[in-house]
């Protein structure tokens, strides 16, 4: 009976061990489970066409991480077709690029930085990207939206176009090599006499957006001139674009008919000045031999006259 009130005793103080250790280490699961996540940079995440690119990833929750225990995943949904394909997986240790380049470091892994390095992001790199952290036995995962931008390259050119025996002026705003295709384009002048920028709303034609072979485009807007311009005008061409932090502006400046009645007037200036320079020394030069050779002649007539008076008498 001994024997087995003894047995009896030990089975239940191992069973009530196993009971509190199945215990903590469910609460330690609740805790982890609770406490472990992945944060991401927000929704979206604009990144430049070209530069190298990191994809925000942070595990919340632990501050000293056993990467050996760890697993990190990086997928990446297509745009058009909505496939996911793995761009990089890191097990442990040991790391597997699928994307050219891509990469995970092991050193910010240890302090909750799962974040992604992309070099030379391309406009295909564009999707749904997804971070996924395990951390046995628990697994937590994160997505944002990569939108890839290219800046536009801008130019402003001058063009004449014969219309029915008229000539028409126009100023052409030349934008290339941007991505996505969306872009807003607008026109203002201003004189010095009026700096206010007066935005037009007609002679504006925009052609349509050209794709180019690498996937980015090229676009055309047109303004037409005004023909009856007396001042100095500034022609200002405004774009907005999302690659673009803030508004970018082309501006050309061209003559009206005022800067050439400045020219006339300082010519005639000019003239004057030469004439004043040159005719009135000469002037005076000339009234100063004059009255010379008047004074030798009227001696010298002077001189005759008393000769000729000696003589008679």
């Amino acid at each position: 009976m001994r024997v087995d009130s003894a047995t009896a005793i030990l089975a239940a103080t191992v069973s009530c061990g196993f009971s509190w250790l199945l215990v903590l280490v469910l609460c330690s699961s609740l805790l982890t489970a609770d406490f472990f996540t992945v944060e991401m940079a927000g929704k979206n995440q604009t990144v430049s066409l070209n530069d190298n690119a990191t994809i925000f990833c942070k595990i919340l929750g632990s501050q000293h991480l056993n990467i050996d225990i760890m697993g990190n995943s990086w997928f990446r949904k297509h745009q058009v077709n909505e496939k996911e394909d793995e761009v990089f997986r890191s097990i442990g240790k040991y790391q597997e690029a699928f994307r050219a380049g891509a990469s995970v470091s092991l050193l910010r892994l240890k302090i909750g930085d799962a974040s992604l390095q992309l070099p030379r992001v391309q406009l295909e790199d564009a999707g749904e990207y997804r971070c996924e952290v395990v951390i046995t036995p628990e697994k937590a995962q994160g997505t944002v939206i990569v939108i890839v931008v290219a800046n536009p390259v801008g130019s402003l050119t001058q063009k004449k176009v014969m219309v029915k025996d008229n000539e028409d002026k126009y100023i052409l705003c030349k934008l290339s090599g941007f991505h996505p295709k969306d872009i807003n384009i607008t026109w203002c002048q201003w004189t010095r006499e009026d700096p206010h920028c007066l935005e037009f709303s007609e002679g504006i034609t925009t052609d349509p957006a050209i794709k180019n072979e690498d996937g980015t485009f090229n676009i055309t807007s047109h303004l037409r001139m005004n023909h009856s311009v007396e001042h100095n005008v500034t022609y200002q061409c405004m774009i907005r674009h999302i690659s673009l932090p803030t508004l970018m502006t082309l501006n050309i400046t061209l003559p009206g008919k005022e800067p050439q009645m400045e020219t006339n007037s300082l010519r005639t200036s000019s003239l004057w000045t030469t004439i004043l320079c040159i005719g009135v020394p000469c002037l005076l030069l000339t009234v100063v031999v004059s009255s010379c050779l008047l004074r030798l002649l009227w001696k010298r007539c002077r001189h005759q006259k008393q000769s000729f008076d000696t003589t008679i008498y």
